[in-house]
């Protein structure tokens, strides 16, 4: 039996991915309504600076070595890449989203799917939405334990706990509070195991490729506030003006701390 869950604002353990956001008020419902003189988002997110190095750990302290060492450094380490840069400076992973967007194409979010294989959480970054489900799946011929987090100034709540994670995976319903926005998931027993998730809840957001760039359709001509959010590198937000029949173009640019 399917079993509600409660996730939200940082659903984690890396508390900068939250700064800047905020508990946000009550979303206003969106609707399905005609779009005429729709307009095109796009752009290019990169980074600019020395690239964090990934995290690392030695697979002799953890269960399960020999078939999650298939993805090492060789020397019995196994890497967490948190910020994948491209060949031309193009940052992947981040979720750009237009905010305050009240009516527009219709909302067809398909229900979010991350995989566990070869010890990895696949993909690192998606997208969630209020009352939709999760659906995790093990790919792996080993047991993950998943955990998952969430928080904001008030404290830490654990709200998802599958000590066993099967081949057949697990599937929840997300019930977002208190307005949050971003979760997080972890292996208890493989911590290099890491998954984010942003929460949107209308059909504006794209999340960047490998170059960085993202491409938004359909977007009724207005004033907005465009968010793009990466969950180790922070939020920026943008204020744009979209023109009818128009292809309007952001580019963002993250700094390394």
């Amino acid at each position: 039996m399917k079993r509600s869950i409660m996730m939200g604002l940082c659903l984690g353990v890396v508390a900068h991915a939250c700064m800047g956001l905020g508990v946000l008020g009550t979303a206003l419902a969106y609707d399905t309504v005609v779009v005429k003189d729709g307009a095109v988002l796009r752009g290019t997110v990169t980074f600019q600076g020395t690239v964090p190095e990934p995290k690392e750990f030695e697979l002799r302290r953890y269960p399960d070595r020999a078939f999650c060492g298939a993805i090492s450094d060789g020397a019995g380490n196994r890497h967490l890449k948190e910020v994948n840069i491209g060949q031309s400076g193009g940052l992947k992973d981040v979720v750009v989203v237009v905010e305050g967007v009240q009516g527009g194409k219709p909302f067809t979010f398909t229900n979010a799917r991350i995989e566990s294989d070869v010890c990895e959480f696949l993909p690192f970054v998606t997208v969630v939405s209020d009352k939709r489900e999760l659906t995790v799946i093990n790919l792996d011929p080993v047991s993950h334990d998943i955990q998952g987090y969430t928080y904001d100034q008030s404290g830490v709540d654990i709200v998802l706990h599958r000590p066993s994670l099967t081949a057949t995976g697990t599937t929840d319903i997300v019930h977002l509070v208190k307005g949050r926005k971003v979760l997080t998931m972890q292996c208890g027993m493989h911590p290099y195991m890491q998954s984010w998730g942003y929460a949107i809840d209308n059909p504006y957001y794209a999340v960047t490729d490998q170059d960085g760039a993202y491409s938004i359709g359909d977007l009724p001509p207005g004033t907005y506030s465009v968010k793009a959010w990466h969950p180790i590198l922070g939020v920026q937000e943008r204020e744009l003006t979209v023109e009818p029949k128009s292809t309007a173009t952001l580019d963002v640019r993250f700094d390394a701390k």
